[in-house]
């Protein structure tokens, strides 16, 4: 981008990085310019290194010169983790010897020194020295939350595994200005209780946290053994206080000195089940203890907001950390209705730290005076990453020798590819600029119909490669909201869960509840069952023409053919990958996938046309499934 001279704008460099989902963003006199993860560019999932390419990439789309930086800000105090991790081992001792041991020798060569560390990394961008600042964990969760939102005032909840020693904290923001009003300590963590379902239902940690709120609504709410499991949660593991902080019991848990998530002998003889393994089947127990901690966690989640409604007084709340990405829950809180609006950081984990971060300094730091445009969050969508032109995508598709077709009036391209859409085909949609966060808003997206029943089907076991139970959201123009969903705001970043109209359901049979997993799970629930989830609930996407002009077009276009303004959205990857950055990531996930048509920008490639390998590869390769 072309820049004016940088002696009049002020830039900080917000980073986050060594834990997961390392990122880095930049503010320049306040204004957010870019912001990526790192696993983008080096196509490694959840990637927790120095995010230098992310650097790279922030500072040129900002024109800025790293010497010519007001500040790098980096989303924790390490020396505050380091204090936490040896107090902790201090206190269980002589227990978690075997993880000290694993544990210190990397932070006294590593973490400890970070600045040192972060330095040597910065080098690599550029001479001079910059001040360096060091915002509390959660605190940058605050200041992402609060200062991009388009509230004058809000109260400030933000929830993840742990920080520094906060696992939880309620504070209030107000102008320029953050207070923290509580926090909840390690080892107690909402965040942490949830990862350890996780894992013993079989998942990763700090991935599949997704995959159990998915899986939660095939439990049976009405069942004997999911009210039996939610009773032993909330007996034997967690005491739940009545302004939403809980004591964990620890002596279930084995994370705080151990090298797994829980005692799995104890949990077994607790719940009846030992812990699933990854890819083996899910049964209607994993379905049901699912279900039981995620309405645990909503019981959690809402006593929070209530308290932070008392505490602050203010009609609005935010959220950040990687709780604040349980849609699920974040829907029950509106549903409440202790707050007259919400704001939710679209980054809500720690890629959104780096934001925060930069923030915190801008504001808290410098004192700075906040702009605020009423109604409208600075976020721009949070379309913040690296775009590439009919250049840049021509030489992809030379490189490869692909067949591609050029169409130069977009209206004519949106007739088209949403005319595929409507006839059944699975289309890869590439423009613009790349999305800053966990979800694919339109940018870099697989899309389909909505009303096909086979669309969930084919996406998951065909596209996706990746476990048949996994929902899809819709992607609905803005103005046809209300006329598909039981919501009556704006959800631009795929962050709450409703459900789909009543007049738009389709009753279940008697009996259906006992039915097997694929039987419920393909049953039409709506007249949209590609994105009807099994309890009639959609995560959903609302697309403003004003945010994002060419995916509502393509939507439009899609509603003047079929009279649904609503299709399905999924990001633009394989399981165990990255969403893709580039091009070239695009055309390689296109080919090795049974996705029908790729659109990079204008041009639109048929995958009958293409060649039959790349880089001697056949196509399309098969990954395994559960």
């Amino acid at each position: 981008m072309t820049a004016t001279s940088t002696e009049t704008r002020e830039a900080v460099l917000g980073i986050s990085a060594f834990y997961h989902d390392s990122a880095a963003t930049i503010l320049v006199d306040g204004r957010i310019v870019a912001a990526a993860q790192e696993e983008r560019f080096t196509r490694k999932k959840h990637d927790s290194s120095f995010p230098i390419n992310a650097c790279r990439f922030v500072l040129d789309e900002a024109g800025i010169k790293f010497e010519d930086l007001r500040a790098v800000a980096f989303y924790d105090k390490p020396f505050l983790k380091f204090e936490r991790l040896l107090e902790t081992y201090h206190a269980f001792v002589p227990k978690g010897f075997a993880s000290f041991v694993s544990a210190v020798p990397v932070w006294i060569k590593e973490k400890l020194f970070m600045k040192r560390s972060i330095s040597g990394y910065l080098a690599e961008l550029g001479g001079g020295t910059v001040p360096m600042y060091f915002p509390e964990h959660h605190l940058s969760h605050a200041a992402s939350a609060f200062y991009p939102s388009p509230f004058a005032e809000a109260a400030i909840v933000t929830i993840d595994g742990v920080g520094e020693w906060a696992t939880t904290t309620t504070g209030f923001g107000q102008g320029s200005e953050i207070s923290i009003l509580k926090e909840l300590q390690f080892p107690h963590s909402v965040g942490l209780l949830y990862s350890a379902f996780t894992y013993y239902t079989g998942f990763v940690v700090n991935s599949g946290e997704y995959k159990l709120m998915g899986l939660a609504p095939y439990g049976n709410p009405s069942s004997a053994r999911t009210l039996d499991f939610r009773e032993k949660i909330t007996t034997d593991l967690v005491d739940i206080r009545e302004d939403g902080s809980i004591v964990l019991n620890m002596d279930w848990f084995d994370y705080a000195t151990g090298l797994t998530m829980v005692k799995e002998e104890k949990w077994q003889k607790l719940f009846g089940i030992p812990r699933r393994n990854a890819e083996t089947e899910i049964t209607q127990a994993y379905m049901d203890m699912a279900l039981a901690i995620q309405l645990v966690t909503e019981e959690i989640v809402l006593r929070l907001a209530r308290t932070a409604k008392e505490l602050t007084g203010s009609k609005n709340l935010v959220l950040a950390g990687g709780v604040a990405l349980n849609c699920v829950a974040n829907g029950k809180i509106l549903k409440a209705g202790f707050f007259d609006d919400l704001w939710i950081q679209p980054a809500a984990g720690d890629a959104g730290g780096a934001l925060g971060a930069a923030y915190a300094v801008w504001y808290i730091r410098d004192g700075h005076q906040r702009r605020i445009t009423p109604r409208c969050d600075a976020m721009s969508g949070a379309y913040l990453g690296p775009e590439f032109s009919n250049k840049d995508i021509r030489r992809t598709i030379e490189k490869y020798g692909a067949i591609a077709r050029y169409v130069d009036d977009f209206q004519e391209l949106a007739a088209e590819v949403a005319g595929k859409l409507a006839e059944g085909s699975v289309v890869a949609w590439f423009q613009g600029r790349m999305e800053f966060g966990p979800r694919a808003l339109g940018n870099r997206s697989i899309l389909g119909d909505a009303r096909n029943p086979e669309m969930q089907k084919k996406i998951n076991l065909k596209i996706k490669y990746r476990e048949g139970f996994r929902p899809f959201a819709p992607s609905v123009l803005a103005e046809d909201l209300e006329e598909l969903f039981e919501l009556d705001r704006q959800s631009p970043y795929m962050l709450l869960v409703t459900t789909i109209r009543v007049d738009k359901q389709i009753p279940v049979p008697a009996g259906f509840e006992e039915k097997g997993l694929y039987e419920r799970l393909y049953f039409p629930r709506s007249d949209l069952p590609a994105i009807t989830h099994i309890d009639y609930s959609a995560r959903i996407q609302s697309v403003s023409r004003e945010t994002n002009p060419r995916y509502w077009r393509l939507i439009q276009e899609f509603k003047k053919l079929t009279g649904y303004g609503v299709i399905v959205n999924t990001s633009f990857n394989v399981r165990g990958e990255p969403i893709v950055c580039g091009p070239e990531d695009a055309y390689r996930c296109f080919m090795r996938t049974e996705i029908d048509y790729l659109v990079l920008g204008d041009y639109v490639l048929d995958k009958k046309d293409q060649p039959r390998a790349i880089d001697g590869e056949e196509q399309p390769v098969q990954f395994p499934l559960d």
